[in-house]
């Protein structure tokens, strides 16, 4: 995978109970998985949100991968563009001085309208580490369905502000699978290349990575990828590995090592504020309105399409409606938001024409999340660096690709934790309830078990190895398996089916969809560098032959 652009636990002397005040709130998550020396140098508060009445050329809905790909080529194309972001501009900081809320102690900034955390890691040593928090429109948002709960991220960035930043491209071999309908040559020498270049990606050094503390964990799950005879790899990612050095050496504030990431990251993470975001500002053609909702897109007498729009508050409360009017709509929601609102719009009339193809084809990316126990000779490291570098390939064997994740708790914990992206082969789909008034996903939790099933092709080999065992205390109560969620979301207008082979809707000219719901449910690796090369692909084809 060289192309891969990709009982024994215990705190020695700290009780239980202690371990678990200290931590606070429990990452989980880096497994969710711009050169700067502050994380928001770069950031420049928005303009005026769009007033109703308006005509725009361009209306993008959406601020994460597709939708910035999208409004930037759109302007450099000399289009003025308008982008509509449900979330936080997040370009102020709180009263702690910092724009985010730390991984292990999350608060109001954490979660999108819940009065209560839902941690991708519920439990720790057996205690429940969810805690209150009031209702706001925080970064992340765990999205309840049937069986699944989806974590996504809010704000301007989208995905990009809390997901672990490891920039994977698929091994070519894969793609077919992974896209079938998509020329392989045309990805692979233009539009990969090109995305990973915009995102800023770039790897580890490797003697650095052999060396410092902080990736102890990362070298303990090398070794025993390695004694089992699965191939490691180092992943490239979107952190600005000086900034991390500088960290290591205490001449900057922490923010990698200070395990920030689920919940944002101050710092040296380059999310999409500091790569795509900013070259969008520097054009001048570009407005983003933060905390609007699209609720509805439908044909204009006049030629283009009626927007509504609800303008929010930071209690997620509706504070005025406005109708604006565009001449193209790009629908950049992410695949769970674009695919449920154009659900929506084909039940309720506004877009009837919509193919039946629209909801079809979601699925998780074959997320499933475990962890195991160490000896107390493999110690993991009490500082962990939030950014993931490394991998475990058992795709061809086993049908899992793992990321081998941080667990910063800021105390050692003796323990291996690991994100699997499985060949998961289920996929559901969004419909509407009429009775309810909303579009509903028909997953199901037993689903998972292919995605577990493949993860033990890797960890119960390496357990007998290493003479370890799972651990049992990070999902509930004696249960191994993180089964319950995705970080990964894919699919629901997928690319040739809900719309043509560059992302237009049928039925309607002026219509697309540029983001993740256009790939059908797995992409072997993490899917937002696939994401973007898709949208680059598809965004040149849009501007020469459509504007």
């Amino acid at each position: 995978m060289a192309d891969l652009a990709m009982h024994k636990s215990g705190a020695k002397g700290v009780s239980r109970r202690k371990f678990i005040t200290r931590t606070g709130s429990l990452l989980g998550a880096a497994a969710i998985a711009g050169h700067t020396t502050s994380a928001w140098a770069d950031v420049r508060p928005a303009a005026a949100p769009i007033g109703s009445g308006a005509r725009v050329s361009a209306l993008v809905i959406g601020t994460g991968y597709g939708g910035s790909v999208a409004a930037l080529r759109l302007a450099e194309a000399g289009v003025d563009v308008h982008m509509i972001e449900m979330g936080m501009a997040w370009d102020t900081p709180g009263a702690d001085g910092k724009i985010f809320a730390n991984t292990t102690r999350p608060d109001d900034r954490s979660f999108w309208l819940r009065t209560r955390t839902k941690q991708p890691l519920s439990n720790f040593l057996g205690f429940p580490i969810d805690k209150n928090v009031n209702r706001y429109t925080g970064i992340l948002d765990a999205e309840e369905f049937s069986g699944i709960t989806v974590y996504q991220g809010r704000g301007v960035g989208g995905g990009s502000l809390v997901n672990g930043g490891m920039a994977v491209t698929p091994r070519r071999e894969h793609f077919a699978s992974v896209l079938p309908t998509v020329n392989a040559a045309e990805m692979y020498a233009t539009y990969y290349p090109r995305a990973n270049s915009a995102l800023g990606v770039t790897t580890i050094d490797p003697a650095w990575f052999d060396t410092v503390d902080c990736y102890q964990y990362g070298r303990v799950g090398r070794k025993h990828a390695r004694r089992s005879g699965f191939p490691f790899l180092f992943v490239p990612a979107v952190y600005d590995w000086d900034y991390m050095e500088q960290e290591a050496a205490g001449t900057v504030p922490s923010s990698a090592l200070d395990g920030e990431i689920l919940y944002g990251n101050n710092h040296g993470k380059k999310s999409l504020q500091k790569t795509y975001i900013q070259r969008i500002r520097a054009t001048g053609r570009v407005t983003i309105s933060p905390l609007h909702q699209v609720t509805s897109v439908a044909p204009a007498p006049g030629g283009g399409y009626t927007v509504l729009i609800d303008q929010l508050d930071t209690g997620g409360r509706t504070t005025v409606t406005k109708s604006v009017t565009a001449d193209k709509v790009f629908f950049a929601a992410g695949s769970v938001g674009t695919s449920k609102l154009l659900v929506a719009l084909r039940a309720t009339g506004a877009l009837p024409l919509l193919s039946n193809e629209v909801g079809n084809g979601w699925g998780d990316n074959g997320n499933v999340m475990c962890g195991r126990a160490n000896h107390l000779w493999d110690p993991t490291g009490k500082v962990q660096a939030s950014i993931p570098t490394g991998g475990i390939d058992n795709w061809d064997a086993g049908g899992a690709f793992v990321e081998i994740a941080p667990l910063p708790t800021g105390i050692e914990t003796y323990a291996s934790f690991y994100l699997s992206i499985t060949r998961n082969p289920h996929r559901a789909r969004f419909s509407w309830n009429a009775v309810a008034g909303r579009a509903e996903l028909d997953w199901r939790t037993d689903w998972k078990q292919p995605s577990i099933d493949a993860a033990k092709t890797i960890f119960d080999k390496i357990n007998r190895k290493e003479g370890t065992i799972y651990r049992t205390d990070l999902f509930g109560t004696y249960k191994i398996w993180g089964d319950h969620l995705t970080y990964h979301p894919l699919g629901g207008a997928v690319l040739d089916k809900a719309t043509d082979n560059h992302g237009r809707l049928h039925g309607y000219p002026g219509l697309y969809v540029i983001d993740g719901a256009l790939i059908p449910g797995n992409t072997s690796v993490n899917p937002f560098v696939t994401i973007t090369a898709l949208a680059e692909r598809n965004i040149e084809r849009i501007i020469a032959t459509d504007l």
